[in-house]
């Protein structure tokens, strides 16, 4: 069984003469495990894609499956339960709250679990260490550089050890070398966890780094190519 099931589905912004197919009957299937990304234009669909997957949005028509289970029938209260309990999210801009350190943005999240304050610190800690930050956890966002940010954002995402990591264009505000220091970073964690990465970007080089490229074009799958 896949992790990942898409038929037919299609995703509609507005309505009549001002709506917008932004995805146009997209069927695929992610195997656990896959180390995989999404290219395309700008507009392509590739974000709102991830949105669906990520249970951020509901699809206007077709099916999705996470786990085999039907998650377009889902209430918003499951949805929510889904994505604390098996998804993992980094994005582009970090998202970390710049008044709380390194520490304590890990922390923000493992504390949605119900863990006590002592396991969210030690969970925390070994997330960062992990990540190659165990000497960088008091600092501030501001204090660090993009690259660690990012690192941060990683650790995050893994507070509920995810099945499923969803990455939004993670290299777009890093230069080159640290880009692929990030693309690495998740490759090791790829496979050393077995956990399933899905990676939005627009960059070449990012996708080359993957096992298989989902290319997009208006809405619709236009391709896709694999490693041998």
């Amino acid at each position: 069984m896949s992790l990942i099931e898409l038929k037919n589905v299609s995703k509609i912004y507005g309505l009549g003469q001002t709506s917008v197919k932004a995805l146009d009957s997209a069927t695929l299937d992610i195997e656990r495990g896959e180390f995989m990304s999404i290219m395309g234009p700008s507009g392509s669909g590739k974000t709102t894609l991830l949105n669906i997957v990520g249970c951020l949005d509901r699809p206007t028509s077709g099916k999705l499956k996470i786990g085999g289970r039907d998650v377009t029938q889902m209430s918003t209260g499951e949805l929510n339960a889904l994505r604390l309990r098996k998804l993992g999210f980094v994005f582009q801009t970090f998202n970390l709250v710049p008044t709380l350190t390194a520490l304590e943005n890990v922390e923000l999240r493992l504390s949605l679990a119900g863990m006590s304050g002592f396991e969210q610190r030690r969970q925390a800690m070994k997330l960062l260490k992990l990540v190659g930050l165990e000497r960088r956890m008091e600092h501030r966002p501001s204090q660090l550089s993009a690259g660690e940010r990012q690192r941060i954002s990683i650790a995050r995402a893994l507070t509920n050890d995810p099945e499923l990591v969803l990455a939004d264009e993670p290299t777009g505000n890093l230069d080159t070398a640290i880009g692929k220091g990030i693309i690495a970073l998740m490759r090791d964690l790829n496979r050393r966890f077995e956990k399933t990465f899905i990676i939005v970007t627009h960059n070449p080089e990012v996708a080359q780094a993957t096992d298989r490229v989902i290319y997009l074009k208006d809405g619709r799958i236009a391709g896709e190519k694999r490693k041998r």
